[in-house]
Protein backbone atom coordinates (compact mmCIF):
# COMPACT_ATOMS: atom_id res chain seq x y z
CA UNK A 1 0.00 0.00 0.00
CA UNK A 2 1.47 3.25 -0.93
CA UNK A 3 1.96 5.85 1.41
CA UNK A 4 -0.24 9.47 1.05
CA UNK A 5 1.23 12.02 -0.47
CA UNK A 6 3.00 14.70 2.38
CA UNK A 7 3.01 17.66 0.77
CA UNK A 8 1.10 20.07 -1.16
CA UNK A 9 2.15 19.31 -4.95
CA UNK A 10 0.77 23.08 -5.75
CA UNK A 11 2.77 25.00 -3.18
CA UNK A 12 5.84 23.00 -3.72
CA UNK A 13 6.16 23.38 -7.15
CA UNK A 14 5.04 27.58 -7.01
CA UNK A 15 8.00 27.16 -4.59
CA UNK A 16 10.34 25.16 -6.85
CA UNK A 17 9.59 27.82 -9.97
CA UNK A 18 10.87 30.68 -7.89
CA UNK A 19 14.00 28.78 -6.98
CA UNK A 20 14.73 27.90 -10.41
CA UNK A 21 13.85 31.47 -11.59
CA UNK A 22 16.42 33.10 -8.61
CA UNK A 23 19.40 30.58 -9.62
CA UNK A 24 18.45 28.85 -13.02
CA UNK A 25 17.96 25.43 -14.01
CA UNK A 26 21.63 24.26 -14.20
CA UNK A 27 22.60 26.16 -10.57
CA UNK A 28 19.84 24.94 -8.51
CA UNK A 29 20.90 21.73 -6.87
CA UNK A 30 18.47 19.44 -5.38
CA UNK A 31 19.71 20.62 -2.04
CA UNK A 32 18.38 24.26 -2.81
CA UNK A 33 14.93 22.01 -3.43
CA UNK A 34 14.32 20.77 -0.31
CA UNK A 35 15.62 23.19 1.70
CA UNK A 36 12.76 25.55 0.55
CA UNK A 37 10.10 23.24 0.39
CA UNK A 38 10.81 21.33 2.94
CA UNK A 39 10.28 17.86 1.02
CA UNK A 40 13.01 15.56 1.21
CA UNK A 41 14.83 14.60 -2.21
CA UNK A 42 13.27 10.73 -2.27
CA UNK A 43 9.59 12.28 -1.97
CA UNK A 44 10.28 14.84 -5.19
CA UNK A 45 11.38 11.95 -7.27
CA UNK A 46 8.61 9.65 -6.36
CA UNK A 47 6.12 13.13 -7.56
CA UNK A 48 8.15 14.80 -10.32
CA UNK A 49 11.11 11.65 -11.10
CA UNK A 50 13.51 14.36 -11.68
CA UNK A 51 15.04 18.07 -11.76
CA UNK A 52 14.52 18.17 -15.35
CA UNK A 53 10.73 17.35 -14.94
CA UNK A 54 10.08 19.35 -12.15
CA UNK A 55 11.41 22.41 -14.17
CA UNK A 56 9.53 21.84 -17.53
CA UNK A 57 6.56 21.63 -14.80
CA UNK A 58 7.84 25.12 -13.38
CA UNK A 59 8.19 26.39 -16.49
CA UNK A 60 4.54 25.34 -17.72
CA UNK A 61 3.34 27.07 -14.27
CA UNK A 62 5.35 30.14 -15.32
CA UNK A 63 3.86 30.61 -18.69
CA UNK A 64 -0.17 29.81 -17.28
CA UNK A 65 0.15 32.50 -15.02
CA UNK A 66 2.04 34.77 -16.66
CA UNK A 67 -0.80 34.43 -19.50
CA UNK A 68 -3.82 34.70 -17.22
CA UNK A 69 -2.39 37.90 -16.04
CA UNK A 70 -1.77 39.10 -19.77
CA UNK A 71 -5.03 37.90 -20.46
CA UNK A 72 -6.75 39.57 -17.52
CA UNK A 73 -5.41 42.73 -18.53
CA UNK A 74 -6.81 42.52 -22.24
CA UNK A 75 -10.20 41.86 -21.01
CA UNK A 76 -10.65 44.91 -18.65
CA UNK A 77 -12.80 47.76 -19.81
CA UNK A 78 -10.11 49.99 -20.87
CA UNK A 79 -9.00 51.72 -24.03
CA UNK A 80 -6.39 49.67 -25.98
CA UNK A 81 -3.53 52.85 -24.87
CA UNK A 82 -4.31 52.37 -21.21
CA UNK A 83 -3.85 48.74 -21.57
CA UNK A 84 -0.33 48.62 -22.96
CA UNK A 85 0.29 51.93 -20.68
CA UNK A 86 -0.86 49.31 -18.02
CA UNK A 87 1.34 47.03 -19.30
CA UNK A 88 4.48 49.06 -19.76
CA UNK A 89 4.20 50.31 -16.33
CA UNK A 90 3.83 46.48 -14.68
CA UNK A 91 7.11 46.05 -16.81
CA UNK A 92 8.83 48.55 -14.70
CA UNK A 93 7.87 46.58 -10.92
CA UNK A 94 11.08 46.65 -8.85
CA UNK A 95 10.16 43.33 -7.28
CA UNK A 96 10.93 41.59 -10.71
CA UNK A 97 13.40 43.56 -12.07
CA UNK A 98 16.34 42.09 -10.86
CA UNK A 99 15.51 38.63 -11.80
CA UNK A 100 14.26 39.34 -15.02
CA UNK A 101 11.59 36.56 -16.74
CA UNK A 102 11.71 33.08 -16.15
CA UNK A 103 11.19 31.93 -20.00
CA UNK A 104 13.90 34.55 -21.21
CA UNK A 105 15.95 33.43 -18.61
CA UNK A 106 15.64 29.91 -19.25
CA UNK A 107 16.18 30.74 -22.93
CA UNK A 108 19.68 32.08 -22.54
CA UNK A 109 20.62 29.63 -19.84
CA UNK A 110 19.50 26.61 -22.78
CA UNK A 111 19.58 28.26 -26.08
CA UNK A 112 17.68 25.21 -28.04
CA UNK A 113 20.01 22.83 -27.05
CA UNK A 114 16.59 21.09 -25.30
CA UNK A 115 13.43 20.76 -27.53
CA UNK A 116 10.86 20.47 -24.12
CA UNK A 117 12.34 23.66 -22.88
CA UNK A 118 12.47 25.50 -26.15
CA UNK A 119 8.86 24.52 -26.80
CA UNK A 120 7.45 25.94 -23.69
CA UNK A 121 9.51 29.05 -24.42
CA UNK A 122 8.36 29.12 -27.85
CA UNK A 123 4.75 28.50 -26.57
CA UNK A 124 4.29 31.26 -24.04
CA UNK A 125 6.04 33.78 -26.21
CA UNK A 126 3.65 32.73 -28.97
CA UNK A 127 0.76 33.16 -26.78
CA UNK A 128 2.26 36.30 -25.18
CA UNK A 129 2.37 37.92 -28.84
CA UNK A 130 -1.28 36.79 -29.77
CA UNK A 131 -2.59 38.42 -26.28
CA UNK A 132 -0.84 42.21 -27.69
CA UNK A 133 -2.21 41.38 -30.74
CA UNK A 134 -5.79 41.32 -29.84
CA UNK A 135 -5.08 44.55 -27.82
CA UNK A 136 -3.01 46.10 -31.11
CA UNK A 137 -6.24 44.67 -33.40
CA UNK A 138 -8.41 47.16 -31.05
CA UNK A 139 -6.22 49.77 -31.32
CA UNK A 140 -5.89 49.69 -35.14
CA UNK A 141 -10.03 49.62 -35.21
CA UNK A 142 -10.59 53.00 -33.36
CA UNK A 143 -7.32 54.34 -35.06
CA UNK A 144 -5.38 54.62 -31.67
CA UNK A 145 -2.77 52.43 -32.88
CA UNK A 146 -0.75 52.89 -36.53
CA UNK A 147 -2.19 50.61 -39.36
CA UNK A 148 1.67 51.40 -41.21
CA UNK A 149 2.37 47.87 -39.93
CA UNK A 150 -0.03 44.73 -39.33
CA UNK A 151 -1.17 43.49 -35.76
CA UNK A 152 1.08 40.76 -35.82
CA UNK A 153 4.20 42.72 -36.93
CA UNK A 154 3.71 45.12 -34.01
CA UNK A 155 2.44 42.45 -31.51
CA UNK A 156 6.13 40.94 -32.29
CA UNK A 157 7.89 44.07 -32.46
CA UNK A 158 6.47 44.69 -28.69
CA UNK A 159 6.85 41.61 -27.85
CA UNK A 160 10.74 41.77 -28.83
CA UNK A 161 11.10 45.29 -26.90
CA UNK A 162 9.53 43.32 -23.77
CA UNK A 163 11.73 40.18 -23.74
CA UNK A 164 14.76 42.39 -24.58
CA UNK A 165 13.91 44.68 -21.61
CA UNK A 166 13.83 41.70 -19.29
CA UNK A 167 17.82 40.61 -20.79
CA UNK A 168 18.43 44.19 -19.56
CA UNK A 169 17.28 43.91 -15.96
CA UNK A 170 19.06 40.64 -15.64
CA UNK A 171 21.84 41.78 -16.79
CA UNK A 172 21.66 45.02 -14.41
CA UNK A 173 20.59 47.59 -16.55
CA UNK A 174 19.02 50.86 -14.62
CA UNK A 175 15.38 51.10 -13.85
CA UNK A 176 15.83 54.52 -15.63
CA UNK A 177 17.15 52.92 -19.02
CA UNK A 178 14.50 50.05 -19.10
CA UNK A 179 12.12 52.60 -18.57
CA UNK A 180 13.50 54.62 -21.73
CA UNK A 181 13.56 51.65 -23.85
CA UNK A 182 9.48 50.37 -22.84
CA UNK A 183 8.92 54.03 -23.59
CA UNK A 184 10.31 54.60 -26.64
CA UNK A 185 8.98 51.02 -28.16
CA UNK A 186 5.94 51.62 -26.76
CA UNK A 187 5.38 54.88 -28.16
CA UNK A 188 6.28 54.01 -31.71
CA UNK A 189 3.04 52.15 -32.45
CA UNK A 190 0.95 55.71 -32.31
CA UNK A 191 -0.60 56.86 -35.46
Amino acid sequence: MSRPREFDVDRVLHQSMEVFWNKGFKATSYEDLTRTTGVKKQSFYCVFNDKRTLFLKALGRYREHSIAILEKLEAQQMSPLDKLESLRESLLDEEVSCRGCLMVNSAMEFGTEDDQVTGEIELMFAEAEHVLEKIIISGQEQQLITTRYSSKELASYLHNAIIGARIMEKSGASREQIEAVLRVSFSLISP
